[in-house]
């Protein structure tokens, strides 16, 4: 999609369609849509959180490659048991602690090619960018978890994507913007609408159900799998080189994670 929309268009699309995905399904389940002011506040709270969440990972794939993001997206587990440590006193024993050094050992193999001393800020932008979205990802998930515990997770999440979109749209709204994407190519509309209806129509929400039934760590968990399905998908369609260094770097990374959501 970046080769063919800004990152502020993306997401405003992305919205527009799962807004009328889940507006439509809350509708044909008979959806209460009454409006409570002291939940829509956290809402709005959570709008800006994603929107700046979307915004910072969207923009360091302009920069870094869609594997690197796949492995470093795996961090967000920690920041979310960190978090829920700290605002739902969720477990953090000696085993996670040796996990997350564990992790950032692998993460800093990785952002370093192999030699953590190479890191650089500049050259490294889109990776630190990709690691700040983990950071924020669990900043979301926590308050989402609140959210949820008090109300509706779709309606949650609808109401969220209406939020979201107020915010973002106006700095999407150009006649570059609108020429793009009525000139969008068939690729790209596919891409947009699987952006759209399934990775924030669908996924969003059923994230939003697990976190009100799991703890957080354990919801974290399953982003184990989300490296290797994007290191995969990334050799298949931007044919992307799977090097020996990232693949023992992401196992690292993961393996340091499966510590830190171990019981």
């Amino acid at each position: 999609m970046l080769d063919e929309l800004t990152p502020e268009t993306i997401i405003s699309m992305r919205l527009i369609l799962a807004i009328i995905l889940l507006f439509s399904i809350a509708l044909f389940q008979k959806r209460d849509f009454s409006i409570r002011l002291k939940s829509h506040a956290y809402i709005l709270l959570l709008a800006v959180i994603a929107v700046f969440h979307l915004w910072i990972q969207v923009t360091g794939l302009k920069y870094t490659t869609a594997s690197n993001t796949g492995w470093i997206i795996g961090t967000a587990p920690i920041f979310m048991a960190f978090f829920g440590l700290i605002f739902f006193k969720e477990k953090l024993n000696s085993i996670k602690i040796f996990g997350i050094f564990i992790a950032t050992f692998g993460l800093l193999l990785l952002v370093g090619k192999g030699n953590p001393a190479n890191i650089n800020l500049i050259n490294n932008k889109g990776d630190l960018l990709v690691l700040f979205s983990a950071f924020t990802w669990g900043v979301y998930s926590m308050v989402n978890k609140k959210i949820s515990l008090n109300y509706s997770p779709l309606m949650t999440i609808l109401y969220l994507f209406i939020m979201m979109a107020i915010v973002i749209i106006p700095f999407s709204l150009s006649e570059t913007a609108i020429k793009s994407i009525l000139h969008l190519s068939g690729i790209g509309w596919i891409s947009i609408l699987f952006l759209g209806l399934f990775c924030s129509g669908v996924a969003y929400v059923i994230w939003a159900y697990a976190l009100r039934e799991m703890e957080s760590a354990k919801v974290g968990a399953y982003l184990y799998f989300e490296p290797f399905i994007t290191v995969f998908t990334a050799w298949i369609f931007l044919k992307e080189d799977i090097t020996l260094l990232m693949i023992l770097s992401g196992l690292i990374i993961t393996a340091g994670v499966f510590l830190v959501n171990k019981d």
